[in-house]
């Protein structure tokens, strides 16, 4: 079950595994507004309304609880709050989720059995499940899913959260989250932190930081008068670009590390050039946990610096010094102090064995390709149980009307990719199918504004307009339009929610209300 992801674009490695699996036999079923092209290999396509998942999940849960298609045992030895899990989906009929969704009761009911009753059945998602309002929720509601069929911790089932882009996923490893050190180990954990403490010579603060949106506030407010942007882009990535761009603006010291001179780097006071994955030696963690090298390939500037040298060097000035002899010596260190997930994936281990997955405690350990197994280990009632979280369906926070009729979502492209610092000036010889943004729209809708494919239009929200170009495509439903973020002639962003989840602070980017008006 693929839900809210274009994979094809924004995944194509693990879309074209996906399309050789369907090829010998895996079902496929794709949950999106858009026709998107993984459609193409599927079984079934459920074309839901914009920020309808969870109707549509409770309305699984529902049907499954209902036919008793729930693996019972599995609940009674590994699961708790099943019985509130009930009560709250005892409305989300599949009628009722089908005035919600704009799905037919038919379709909710044979996805629910067929995911119940396959035998191992996985939920892969992405950001078109996690960018809303209530994008936690909507994660909640998938685990829910699974727990109730038992469909994790054996091989074949699972949730596959695909990552937004990468360096997300070694990234939050390392410790870059804001609740956690190395490892994903709790800041707010006494004896985890006293070991970062002892070996560091610091004391660090137990209290999580705030996430980028908490720290944008603190900009607005006046709290925060200095941030430090490292490989991010967050003009052109983020919501209500106009805002961003004041926040940022507003700042008295703004300092970017980058490869690129992307467009927040073009506002900064100081700029420092890092080297690029191609100029370094290190490790790079895959979406699936695996770990592998990386080798340098070329040499790059002989002023240029690697990420962990420029930190290292300003450490050092700000009165803390640091050094380091290589990013083996980082990642040895990493291995020792946060050695249950790491400590056994060396780099000789890693020369040897070309990737090992975490958790992998020591060097005797062959890493872990299964997480959960722990859930079907013969062990006493009661141990390793997993709480249900129920949830309820709450709206997109901007709907259409009658000023702004149309609903935005956003996305990626294939080759542009985010924000389209890597691709668009600097690839030479990269070649680019789709050289300028568009905004998709239903035939049906451009005959209604007499727009024709390829005509530029004004599109209009409460927060900004811009121009850009229609491509008139079966791909949306009537009603729907999408556009990407990745051309700053085009600021896709200027019309988007500054309105996020009060648990992760991801924003809105996948719902708002506008107007397409012909010029």
């Amino acid at each position: 079950m693929l839900m809210g992801s274009n994979t094809t674009d924004a995944h194509p490695i693990i879309a074209n595994r996906m399309k050789k699996a369907a090829k010998a036999g895996l079902k496929i079923i794709v949950i999106d507004p858009r026709r998107i092209d993984m459609v193409k290999v599927s079984h079934r396509h459920l074309q839901l309304n914009v920020g309808s998942d969870i109707a549509l999940i409770n309305s699984f849960i529902h049907v499954i609880i209902k036919e008793g298609l729930y693996d019972a045992d599995f609940i009674l030895k590994r699961t708790s709050e099943f019985e509130a899990l009930r009560q709250k989906v005892e409305q989300y009929t599949p009628e009722f989720a089908a005035g919600i969704t704009g799905l037919t009761a038919d379709e909710i009911i044979e996805t629910a059995r067929e995911y119940a009753t396959s035998g191992s059945s996985m939920i892969a998602y992405t950001l078109g499940i996690t960018e809303h309002h209530c994008g936690v929720n909507n994660v909640f509601d998938i685990a829910n899913l699974a727990l109730l069929t038992g469909n994790i911790g054996k091989e074949g089932t699972g949730i596959m959260p695909l990552r937004g882009q990468n360096n997300v996923q070694g990234a939050g490893d390392m410790g870059c989250l804001p609740n956690q050190l190395t490892g994903a180990m709790s800041i707010a954990d006494d004896e985890k932190r006293a070991r970062f403490e002892e070996h560091w010579g610091v004391e660090i603060n137990p209290i999580a930081g705030d996430t980028q949106t908490r720290t944008f506030d603190k900009i607005e407010n006046g709290a925060v008068k200095a941030l430090y942007v490292v490989g991010e882009n967050p003009l052109m990535a983020d919501v209500h670009m106009n805002h961003t761009r004041k926040l940022l603006e507003k700042l008295d010291f703004l300092v970017v590390q980058d490869i690129f001179l992307t467009e927040t780097a073009q506002l900064a006071d100081v700029v420092f050039p890092a080297k690029s994955w191609g100029e370094v030696d290190g490790t790079y963690t895959n979406t699936d946990r695996r770990v592998q090298r990386v080798r340098k390939a070329v040499d790059a500037h002989p002023n240029i610096k690697e990420d962990w040298q420029i930190l290292c060097e300003l450490a050092t000035q700000m009165g803390y010094p640091m050094s380091y002899e290589s990013s083996e010596q980082i990642w040895d260190e990493v291995r020792e102090l946060a050695w249950e997930v790491f400590g056994g994936i060396s780099y000789a281990r890693l020369e040897q064995h070309y990737s090992l997955h975490y958790p992998c405690p020591d060097e005797n350990h062959p890493g872990t390709l299964l997480l959960h197994q722990h859930f079907h280990e013969d062990q006493a009632e009661g141990v390793n149980k997993s709480s249900f979280v129920p949830v309820d369906y709450t709206a997109p926070l901007e709907e259409p009307d009658e000023e702004y009729p149309f609903t935005l979502t956003t996305g990626r492209r294939y080759e542009s990719y985010n924000t389209h610092s890597q691709t668009k000036y600097y690839a030479d010889g990269v070649k680019i199918k789709q050289t300028e943004e568009t905004l998709d729209i239903h035939p049906s809708d451009a005959e209604a504004l007499n727009i024709e494919d390829g005509e530029v239009v004004e599109v209009k929200s409460r927060r900004g307009q811009l121009k850009v170009k229609t491509k008139v495509t079966e791909q949306v439903v009537p009603g729907l339009v999408f556009m990407s973020f990745h051309w700053s002639e085009v600021p896709t962003n200027v019309l988007t929610l500054n309105e996020f989840d009060p648990i992760s602070g991801t924003a809105e980017f996948k719902a708002c209300a506008v107007a397409v008006n012909k010029l």
